[in-house]
């Protein structure tokens, strides 16, 4: 087959002249060559990567992810700044903005590919019972790999922060700073949780799939609501809102550095890894970094802070690495101690059921092959941006439901369910994306390769458990050990369960029963022991196939002066150590109900504005 072929060969072009011969690919190959060709244009605004002719800047900030693309763009913004931005990756490529094609990014590059440690109760249906942990080595970080879903969280979210001391980070403080990075172009809004003008394209996919829309319309038979889950509350279904712009990918890089990509002050160094964060002679100051470019390490100093903005991998990972993080492993790993702080503890995620397949009498599931070999629908994509092409890896709608209290329309949600138009064999890639192991695969969804279908994971919004990262070694290449602790507490697995229950409440809706959605009963290997379809069937295969969506968060906790549990202050400084910050979606101090792509890019907004208070710059 041509598809991954296709894919696969586009995504890892460095340029148009290396897509590679013609012959491999479709009769449209050369019409959607001249769609990339027009899309290519848009690397000329790209970040230029200099030459280092000074040794010495007002900030570097490390990481031009989610979070690092939106300080460095902030901070530029002040003249008279020095601004280096350090990226382990290279330029985004156009084609990284085609939305169907999110899932196979994973094979490239642009990935770390990170793996949790293998475990006995988790993770167990995958490749040596580990999960693949994707996260973004690109300009533009995991907004380049991510599934572009737009979702922000709960009031109640953002003012426990603040209750738990964290100063200024309650609901109505960081909702304007949501608001500030957002251009918004959504049909269906509350108005005053909105706007137009910023840098973040925030809109609705193009396309919408029959099968979508019976599931949307199923929630509203069943009693719940359509709304902008984006508003005053978060409870009930919805299409997606999506960072978009005229059907593609908005990733932070195209958003925020391509404009600033003139400025003189702002300079970016690709292709380059930070390995070591440097301190004066007491070890109270964070003075630079230390980087390696190729085989060549290189020195480079900050007059003012220096911003680590690498995740909630790579954050942990560097200032363990240079002596930040708990002291006694540190020892082990023979670092010598900066700062004894509790450094990649409090991992969190949103973690789901994988592979809950319903069958469907209805032909506009998504198929990639089918796709891809459709003309009329590569067309639409090359010429219009339209068409099922545009939906991010084959999802197109949402559901929130508070549990505890499913009548309360301002709930607290602690369940999403995540529609995705097909099933894991629906795309080649899939199998391998998730890393499902064989035997599953074969027992289970092989007989689906010929169906049309779909899935939904029910998601853990406030998991109980956490988990925590550490050092294998002091090896700066060397990845670290990844333990996420899934379903520790037994509590998320009837978060699960309650899930699955909704989602079989949905086929018997008549949107979606007139499609025939039926459960595909086939038994999960390793669940033998229990009665298929009993809860604790269910709980079983959770651990048999889980699913994260990549919302890591926690390992360098935000609280203030005195909380044992923090690394950073509520204005993202280190505790004990000056000129130092952490602004990323590791300083999330309890996961938000949200996909965290829109908290991490409001966390660097305000982070950036704190940095221009404390500097005695007006915001």
């Amino acid at each position: 087959m041509w598809t991954f072929a296709f894919a696969v060969a586009l995504l890892a072009a460095p340029q148009v002249n290396g897509l590679g011969p013609t012959t491999e690919f479709p009769p449209l190959f050369p019409a959607f060559l001249k769609l990339v060709a027009e899309g290519v244009s848009t690397l000329n605004k790209a970040s230029r990567d200099v030459p280092i002719t000074r040794v010495e800047y007002d900030f570097i900030v490390v990481g031009a992810g989610s979070a690092g693309a939106v300080v460095a763009s902030r901070l530029s913004e002040i003249p008279k700044w020095k601004v280096l931005l350090i990226e382990a990756g290279q330029e985004e490529h156009f084609v990284m903005d085609i939305p169907l094609a999110a899932n196979m990014l994973q094979f490239t590059e642009a990935n770390w590919k990170y793996k949790t440690m293998p475990s006995d109760n988790y993770c167990l249906g995958h490749e040596n019972r580990q999960c693949n942990y994707p996260r973004g080595k690109v300009m533009g970080g995991s907004s380049v790999l991510n599934y572009m879903i737009y979702t922000r969280g709960h009031k109640k979210d953002y003012d426990a922060w603040a209750k738990a001391g964290n100063v200024g980070w309650d609901s109505n403080q960081v909702l304007k700073y949501f608001m500030k990075s957002e251009n918004a172009n959504l049909t269906l809004q509350d108005p005053q949780f909105h706007r137009q003008g910023g840098l973040l394209s925030i809109t609705e996919i193009p396309y919408k799939s029959k099968v979508a829309v019976a599931f949307v319309e199923a929630g509203r038979e069943i009693g719940y609501p359509v709304r902008d889950i984006n508003g005053e509350s978060q409870v009930g279904f919805n299409y997606h809102q999506v960072t978009m712009k005229d059907g593609l990918r908005h990733s932070t890089n195209v958003a925020f550095l391509h404009p600033a990509s003139k400025r003189r002050n702002l300079h970016v160094r690709k292709n380059s890894q930070v390995t070591r964060i440097l301190f004066d002679s007491l070890g109270t100051r964070a003075i630079g970094v230390e980087y390696y470019r190729g085989k060549t390490k290189y020195r480079v100093f900050a007059r003012k802070e220096v911003i680590v903005s690498g995740g909630a991998i790579n954050s942990p990972h560097l200032l363990m690495l240079s002596g930040i993080g708990p002291a006694q492993h540190l020892t082990a790993k023979g670092i010598k101690t900066v700062r004894d702080l509790p450094v990649g503890r409090n991992l969190m995620d949103h973690v789901a059921l994988g592979g809950l397949t319903f069958i469907v009498n209805e032909t506009t599931s998504i198929k990639t092959e089918r796709i891809l070999e459709d003309p009329n629908t590569l067309y639409d994509f090359m010429v219009n941006h339209g068409g099922p092409i545009t939906v991010p890896g084959g999802t197109e709608a949402i559901a929130f439901f508070d549990l505890s209290r499913p009548g309360d329309p301002l709930g607290h949600p602690d369940l999403e369910l995540l529609f995705v138009n097909g099933a894991v064999s629906s795309d080649e890639t899939l199998k391998k994306t998730f890393g499902i192991t064989d035997h599953v695969y074969n027992r289970v969804y092989r007989k689906t390769e010929q169906k049309d279908s779909y899935m939904v994971f029910p998601m853990i919004m406030r998991p109980r458990s956490k988990g925590w990262i550490e050092l294998k070694d002091r090896n700066p290449f060397r990845y670290p050990a990844i333990h996420p602790n899934y379903f520790a507490d037994e509590r998320d697995l009837d978060v699960v369960v309650k899930g699955v229950r909704i989602c079989q409440r949905l086929t018997k809706a008549t949107p979606m029963s007139d499609m025939g959605a039926r459960l595909w009963d086939v038994p999960m290997p390793g669940c033998e022991s229990h009665r298929f379809d009993s809860d604790d069937y269910w709980k079983c295969a959770a651990r048999q196939l889980t699913f994260t969506v990549y919302h890591l968060a926690g390992t360098c906790k935000m609280g203030p002066r005195g909380d044992p549990t923090a690394v950073v202050d509520p204005r993202l400084r280190v505790h004990g150590v000056a000129g130092l910050r952490v602004i990323d979606a590791s300083i999330i101090p309890v996961i938000p109900a949200a996909h965290t792509n829109g908290p991490t890019i409001m966390v660097a907004e305000k982070g950036s504005d704190m940095i221009k208070q404390d500097w005695g710059i007006a915001v």
